[in-house]
Formats: C-alpha cells, structure tokens, sequence
C-alpha cells in the first residue's frame, strides 16, 4: 500500500506518536494496517511485540516518517483504518456543534475518557475527528470513544429523546452549580463552536446554563468549559 499525506476523503489515517500508538494497539488492533517506527526509536521491541499479538507488520522507514509527520520527535506512527460507530443509548454524551479547532476536539475527548464519558456527536460542519491533529491532541483517547456525525441537532435529539439536553451558553439563564446539575442518569451536554458558541435556538433545546465568570475575560475556552461541565455532571 503506498501510504500518502493525509487528506479528509482518505479511507485511513495516521497515529503520531508512541503513546497514542500504544493506545491504537490495546484498543482496537483490528483496524490497524501497519506500524513505521524511526530507526532511533527506542522501544521498538514493545511495538513490535504488541502488534504481533495481532499480526500488524512493523517497519522501519525514516524518511516515510518524515513525510507523514510535521514534528521532529515523532518516532512512530500507525497507520489504520477509519470506522464508523453508532453511540450509546445508555449513556450520557457529549455533542459538540460545528467545532472548528481539531485540537481543542481532540482534548475534549481525551477529557471525556477521563469522566467515563465515552459518547460524542458532532453536529456538522465541524472539525475531521479522524485528522491525526486530532488524533495527537486526544493522546489515543479518541480510540475509547464512540464518535458519531450529525446533519443536524434535530436528527441528534430524534435518536436519543430520553436524553435531557444540557446546553452551555453565555446567555443562559442558569448558572451552573453543584445544586442545579443534578440530573436523570441519561443527559446530553452541549458545547458550541470555539468563536461563536451555540445559536439562540438552543435556549429552547433544553436546559440552558453557564458556568459562572469574572467579568474580566469575555468566556472560557471551550476545552476548559468542557472540563468544568463534565466534571460536575459527572459526580
């Protein structure tokens, strides 16, 4: 297989790095073609006894590497196949709509993973979940999660209307608080896009709240937003 830089419309995509490898490797070894590892790379002997586990070649090819990899202390990188994934009914989710940054979507799940949130839709048009950028920033993260794309929150709510809807805004009218998280064991916590947050539409989607700020930054990162929400909602 002649493997090439990544673009969108590709039927695989790349790991950058050993950790998220590693993370590839243990979770889903099935959908993996093929491990490039740097010839200075030194635990090539954990990849390689990984991998054969699943019968998954692993070669050595500097100058591939670089091709594929923007960054000098990349010394692995696995390359597999995209999936598709339908999400849990029986569990609570993540939505993010029309997410813009691959890295802050990558560090949302990777947070996700952390709170046992392992369920995120994506309202398109939004940032590409499979682009390694995002692959890296969830640090393999991503391969624990159930990610799926919607159309439209509408189509989003249709499939999981047991689901009470948390939406984060700055114009909400609830802040947010140990007291007023309180939840059903089904719920859905909604993130808009990094510049423009969540339309007005969604003040009547659900339950519309803020996490409550100086007045001296205009809003919180939508990564660090994210953290707070999941935290709470989930203890």
């Amino acid at each position: 297989m002649e493997i090439k830089p990544y673009k969108k419309d590709s039927e695989y995509s790349y790991t950058l790095g050993a950790f998220p490898t590693f993370e590839l490797l243990k979770t889903r070894p099935e959908i993996v073609r093929e491990i490039i590892v740097h010839s200075s790379f030194t635990d090539t002997k954990s990849i390689e006894e990984l991998a054969g586990r699943s019968g998954i070649p692993v070669v050595t090819n500097d100058k591939l590497i670089g091709r594929l990899s923007d960054k000098e202390n990349c010394f692995v990188i696995a390359v597999f196949e995209k999936y598709a994934c339908d999400l849990s009914k029986n569990r609570p989710h993540i939505v993010l709509v029309n997410p813009g940054n691959m890295g802050n979507m990558g560090t949302i799940m990777r947070t996700a993973v952390a709170f046992g949130i392992k369920d995120m839709a994506v309202i398109s048009p939004g940032a590409d979940a499979f682009n390694p950028k995002t692959v890296r920033a969830s640090m393999g993260a991503e391969f624990r999660m159930n990610v799926r794309y919607y159309d439209d929150f509408g189509r989003y709510m249709k499939d999981f209307p047991e689901h009470e809807i948390f939406c984060f805004m700055l114009n909400a009218e609830n802040n947010l608080s140990v007291e007023n998280c309180r939840h059903k064991e089904l719920y859905s916590l909604v993130f808009g896009n990094e510049a423009t947050g969540l339309p007005d539409e969604f003040l009547d989607l659900g339950k519309s709240i803020i996490i409550p700020q100086s007045e001296e930054v205009d809003s919180l990162n939508i990564t660090i937003a994210a953290g707070v929400g999941m935290f709470l909602f989930t203890r």
